[in-house]
């Protein structure tokens, strides 16, 4: 068993102290620069002066990208499902012959 990781993560200037796994470390600390540079972003190009605004906008850019993310997944799924029945039925009337 892996040891656990203390670490700080900066997130819209505060610090989060997390105790992760090593293999955790690195995807948090990309995903907390990203934040930053989105807040950063909305900041530049909106009148925002709430954090909390900022944050809240950032959750939802962040949630419409995994879920943009799984309606493209189900449909190359559904794509390749109808190819392969299709390729299926091919090989079957092949074989029928």
């Amino acid at each position: 068993m892996s040891e656990k990781l203390k670490i700080k993560i900066s997130i819209a200037d505060r610090v989060y102290p997390l105790t992760v796994d090593p293999s955790q470390e690195e995807g948090l600390r990309s995903a907390s620069k990203k934040i930053d540079a989105m807040i950063k972003q909305f900041e530049q190009n909106y009148a925002v002066r709430d954090k909390q605004d900022v944050l809240a906008m950032c959750a939802l850019q962040f949630a419409a990208q995994v879920e943009q993310r799984q309606i493209e997944k189900s449909t190359i799924e559904e794509t390749t499902k109808i190819k392969l029945e299709k390729l299926n039925d091919l090989l079957a009337d092949y074989l029928d012959k």
